[in-house]
């Protein structure tokens, strides 16, 4: 029935092409603002071919359709696409070429003018251009028409856009006022020129204002787009999503009220600031009719990934909140295992009724990753009632999940032995286990990043000739984006080289290494780490990290002989912080059952 409707949906799709005179349309998992998790509305992607990942963009002609998407979701799209005639085209891989380089290819040997679409709201100007110079490069004309919507023709019962109400977040958790944040941001738009900062990105326009809603699925933002000038501000917003306390709150800042897609009608001119990885296509385009760009990060991405010392002592007392909850369900699951029926599904929800036990408790910062067995290997696996399996007492269950809290997001997995386990498993687990403690006791000189570190997470893996297919760590919002630049940890340098901008102390990022055997178990330790200063020597200023995150690591997987002294040391000194934080918690029961889970290797 479900590929029955995709093709009928590709059909529809192709039909509206064919009026437009399109021969290759693009359609990108985005909405208008570049967001990595988007609302029900800008789900076209989801729509078009049944791929729920948050990662893919679809390219469809007339006789062919193919999906690009990264190593996160081989495994899932391989199996949502089986039926469907979409081609999976694994990015990343060797042999597999951008779609730009696809369409290139295609123009090529094409014998008339190409024409490519797609909706340029959901496109970045930087993908733009690079599809336009790839283009250009081949002597055969082509032509792109970007204001194509054409998914919203065919889809009838397209969800409305999100408009739920916007608050202000108190300076007890953001630490700084809007009115210092908007004159730091003022002053590098004067270094550069500009008379005007246009910010596209939701999270960016939330840290900056001090505000907070409930626009994209666990992520605390809210559609919008901001302009900021020498002496104010126009924020483009559903106007019935700010109340009179909002209203009066932006007047204070001088910040003006427009409606939301009134921000291609303003009137731009001088030199404009703004980030091309953030801002659409179709806003480019009205802009640089008007005035100049100058292309450069967002001053704001670079200040919200250093957390300021109110927000790390709120992000501290977070992980204490989180780690309650989580001791308290993997008790309960350890108590129940084999007692009780147990679901992927049913296990995800008992811990968000254990997250919710907190009256700080805002949200699930991710949909819950609860892989059991072979599902475990699916990097980006949610369970859902067609794919939900029972959990049995042996083998692995993996559980990724994070909350938002007002003092900030935690994002947090770990493995648990539900019974018996192969010699192989084991060896796996400690391999990755070995990876998490390497790179959390390291010490490193200032000038460091991500892609000097990310082999400490990988070494044990690569020693026995494996390898795992995604990032080892990523930066981490504060009341925010679980997924936040501008840092993260990868070997490979792409072409944003995120991976090669600096930790300075203040930045946050995950440790978490992992290790996936398709048909068999998936694994993964996840910690949030915290840059620190550590020292300073003749060779210069030193940091470290101090791991935020506070819960047991299941100690049942662990071959205890392959641990080094200073890897059991590591993990020992873990332990014994998280019982000394978490143990005045819990009383019985509970208690024992931490006390356990805590002793020394």
């Amino acid at each position: 029935m479900v590929i029955k409707m995709i093709s009928e949906r590709i059909k529809a799709l192709r039909q509206e092409m064919l009026k437009e005179n399109i021969d290759y349309y693009i359609i990108p998992t985005s909405d208008f603002h570049q967001s990595e998790y988007v609302g029900d509305y800008f789900k076209c992607r989801e729509f078009i071919s049944g791929f729920t990942g948050s990662n893919g963009s679809l390219v469809i002609s007339q006789t062919e359709a193919g999906l690009w998407t990264d190593g996160r979701y081989f495994l899932q799209a391989a199996s949502q696409l089986e039926g469907s005639r979409i081609e999976l085209w694994r990015s990343g891989n060797e042999g597999v070429p951008t779609i730009e380089e696809y369409l290139k290819e295609m123009l090529l040997l094409s014998r008339s003018r190409m024409n490519i679409g797609f909706d340029g709201r959901v496109i970045d100007i930087a993908w733009g251009r690079r599809l336009e110079r790839e283009l250009t490069e081949t002597p055969n004309p082509f032509s792109i028409k970007y204001k194509q919507d054409l998914v919203d023709r065919i889809w009838s019962d397209r969800p409305a856009l999100s408009a739920n109400p916007i608050y202000i977040l108190d300076e007890k958790y953001a630490g700084r006022s809007a009115a210092d944040k908007l004159t730091s941001v003022r002053s590098i738009m004067k270094e550069n020129n500009c008379s005007s900062h246009v910010l596209s990105s939701l999270d960016d326009i939330a840290w900056l204002l001090n505000l907070r809603g409930s626009d994209v699925a666990c992520n605390p933002v809210f559609l919008s787009y901001l302009i900021v000038e020498e002496g104010s501000c126009t924020l483009f917003v559903n106007e019935s999503a700010v109340n009179a306390e909002v209203r009066t709150y932006l007047d204070s800042l001088n910040i003006s009220v427009m409606p939301y897609n009134d921000i291609y009608s303003y009137c731009f001119h001088g030199y404009v600031l703004l980030n091309e990885g953030t801002v659409n296509y179709s806003l480019y385009k009205t802009i640089t009719t008007m005035a100049q760009v100058v292309n450069k990060p967002n001053p704001t991405t670079a200040m919200k990934a250093v957390k300021n010392l109110i927000e790390i002592e709120n992000i501290r007392k977070v992980n204490i909140t989180d780690g309650v909850a989580m001791v308290k369900f993997l008790a309960w699951l350890d108590k129940n295992n084999g007692k009780i029926p147990m679901t992927e599904l049913s296990i995800s929800d008992k811990l968000l009724e254990f997250r919710k036990e907190s009256p700080d408790f805002v949200d699930i910062s991710f949909d819950t990753i609860s892989g059991y067995a072979a599902h475990g290997a699916i990097v980006h696996y949610e369970p859902t009632k067609e794919s939900d399996i029972a959990v049995e007492s042996k083998g692995f269950l993996l559980i990724d999940s994070g909350a938002q809290y007002p003092g900030g997001t935690t994002d947090i997995t770990r493995t648990i032995a539900m019974g018996p386990l192969t010699e192989e498993m084991k060896l796996h687990y400690t391999a990755v286990l070995k990876g998490n403690l390497a790179l959390s006791a390291v010490h490193f000189p200032a000038g460091i990043s991500g892609a000097n570190l990310d082999v400490l997470a990988r070494r044990a893996l690569w020693e026995m000739g494996l390898d795992f297919n995604h990032g080892t760590g990523h930066g981490l919002g504060c009341f925010l984006n679980v997924h936040e630049g501008p840092h993260n940890m990868h070997w490979r340098i792409g072409i944003r080289k995120s991976n090669t901008i600096p930790f300075e102390p203040g930045m946050l990022i995950t440790d978490e290494p992992g290790l996936y055997i398709t048909g068999s178990h998936g694994i993964r330790t996840e910690n949030d780490l915290l840059v620190v200063d550590d020292k300073c020597t003749e060779y210069g200023k030193f940091y470290r990290f101090e791991v935020l995150t506070l819960c047991p690591i299941d100690k049942a997987g662990i071959i205890i002989d392959m641990l080094n002294q200073d890897e059991k040391n590591t993990l020992n000194a873990y332990h014994q912080r998280v019982y000394d934080l978490l143990s005045p918690y819990f009383e019985g029961e509970t208690l024992d059952w931490l006390k356990k889970a805590c002793e020394a290797v």
